[in-house]
């Protein structure tokens, strides 16, 4: 079991104090869930952790040992998959497996996927949201990674999607530790195991809807 702790994130923008004080601890075999408002910071602390934008304070410890955020990709224990598309769109998704994958058995799992071994042949600007996202994830979730961070991975596709990449999750989560953030809260609290919401720069534990309620994250 390997374990992710982050202790204090703090961001500001100029004068805007974005991210205050914002702590969390999330194990392999765990989904943790990060609600908030537009603005509130949830990509931003994906990019501290994973290094990409610089923090103004953090403490991040994987296995209990100090990690900067400028080691965790060389480290190769975490893995984020963000808002936006990052593959190019004239490529076919039969050359794209082969980028991430060298081994023929990795390469398999994603080839003869159900859903992937329909659109093979089809480039990536032809996919549908929920194609493109599906394949995302099975991209990233089958790195050599403990941990997987996922930005918005429900966000604006079908259902038959949302309910394909949340069993996907679950699958992926047996062997890692997954972070995500996302707007549609049933299909996130369907497959957390534990959550948080960011207001006003700060971390709260959510245990249920109510929670997210009470703090104005959803009306009643």
């Amino acid at each position: 079991m390997a374990t992710l702790q982050l202790y204090k994130a703090k961001k500001s923008f100029g004068k805007k104090e974005v991210l205050k004080e914002v702590s969390f601890k999330v194990e392999t075999g765990e989904i943790l869930g990060i609600f908030g408002r537009n603005g509130c910071g949830k990509s931003t602390l994906l990019k501290l952790i994973f290094g990409t934008l610089k923090a103004d304070e953090i403490d991040i410890r994987i296995d209990e040992k100090p990690i900067k955020p400028s080691q965790v990709i060389t480290s190769k224990r975490i893995a984020y998959l963000p808002q936006h598309s990052f593959l190019p769109v004239n490529e076919k998704v039969r050359d794209i497996i082969p980028l991430y994958y060298s081994s023929q058995e990795k390469q398999d799992l994603i080839f003869y996927d159900s859903q992937i071994a329909l659109i093979t042949s089809k480039k990536i600007g032809e996919l549908s949201i929920g194609q493109l996202r599906y394949l995302q994830v099975l991209l990233i979730g089958n790195l050599e990674r403990d941990f997987l961070f996922f930005d918005e991975p429900f966000s604006m596709i079908d259902p038959l999607y949302k309910d394909k990449i949340g069993k996907l999750l679950l699958e992926l989560k047996k062997k890692k530790g997954i972070i995500i953030t996302d707007h549609y809260y049933k299909d996130v609290l369907k497959i957390t195991s534990k959550n948080l919401i960011i207001k006003d720069g700060k971390s709260y534990p959510i245990a249920a809807k109510e929670d997210l309620v009470n703090h104005n994250y959803l009306t009643t």
